[in-house]
């Protein structure tokens, strides 16, 4: 990733899930790995919803706008299946939760045009207004800030030189935090994707679906499985697997997200054994497919904070 990485970019693929009413929070507390009963106006949280084994369904940023109503911006892929899936345990909450999309514009800001946007600003995560746009902290690529920028729909996009979709999720891969979407859904426990680490597990919280197995994961030592970065000259794709030169015939993880590199090939998040990511070589798609160049992420991990 080079300082050319600047401007602003159209996210269409994301979507938005709205919910409302007087229970949202508490019901998400119920629901998701984040604290959002504690979330306060103009904050975000990474969150993640789980099976009752721990193994992630989604992922969202989510925004609280107001008393009683808060939005998930997620992958668009699964939005559907997640919003049928989640509406199930509503029950007798007061909340409503719809596909709300089509209500708000989504773009991605870079480098130089987010210093403009949002001069002020903290870190990741961290929520400042716009206008009407609140411009969400997203974690840096190799140094270079990036934001997320959500406004009503109708909004005049942000004002910045024009950033390719490509470029955009190229930094997305660089900054080491992967979204979950249909390839690896029911894949990964969330610190497979070190989201304990960059903000998306709250261990002090109470119970959520698969509360057990994420805690146990953390504190028990069973954790066996992180987030790395990875680089191909040959495309990769979420879902490929990826194999140890210390058995060919078994795999040791899974290409989380990926896209074509800046500087040429291709760049992903890998979940893959600890182990494995230590020596010998890894390989993708087969014992004996391209090499991986293999990088650790580019943050702290929790344990090493």
């Amino acid at each position: 990733m080079s300082d050319a990485l600047t401007g602003v970019t159209h996210l269409p693929h994301l979507g938005v899930i709205r919910v409302e009413g007087a229970d949202a929070a508490s019901f998400l507390q119920g629901q998701l790995t984040q604290d959002f009963e504690h979330l306060a106006t103009g904050q975000a949280r990474l969150a993640a919803y789980c099976t009752p084994k721990g193994r992630m369904q989604a992922s969202f940023i989510g925004l609280k706008l107001a008393d009683g109503d808060i939005v998930l911006v997620m992958s668009a892929d699964i939005l559907p299946a997640t919003l049928k899936r989640i509406s199930m345990f509503v029950m007798r909450a007061k909340a409503k939760l719809r596909d709300a999309t089509a209500e708000f514009s989504l773009y991605g800001v870079a480098g130089d045009a987010l210093a403009d946007i949002a001069p002020t600003r903290a870190g990741p995560w961290s929520a400042t207004a716009s206008g009407n746009a609140t411009v969400i902290g997203l974690y840096p690529a190799d140094g270079i800030a990036r934001a997320l920028w959500l406004a009503p729909a109708g909004t005049a996009a942000p004002v910045g030189p024009a950033l390719s979709l490509e470029a955009w999720q190229a930094s997305d891969i660089r900054s080491g935090v992967a979204m979950i979407t249909a390839p690896i859904v029911e894949a990964l426990v969330p610190q497979m994707l070190n989201y304990e680490s960059i903000g998306g597990v709250n261990f002090k919280k109470g119970c959520y679906p698969g509360q057990e197995v994420v805690a146990r994961s953390q504190f028990r030592g069973t954790l066996k499985r992180r987030a790395y970065l990875a680089h191909s000259q040959e495309a990769m794709t979420a879902g490929d697997e990826v194999f140890h030169s210390s058995d060919a015939s078994q795999p040791c993880g899974i290409v989380a997200q990926a896209a074509p590199s800046a500087q040429g090939g291709w760049d992903a998040i890998v979940s893959m054994q600890i182990t494995a990511a230590q020596d010998g070589v890894v390989t993708l798609r087969s014992g004996d497919g391209p090499a991986l160049v293999i990088e650790p992420a580019p943050y702290p991990l929790l344990e090493d904070i």
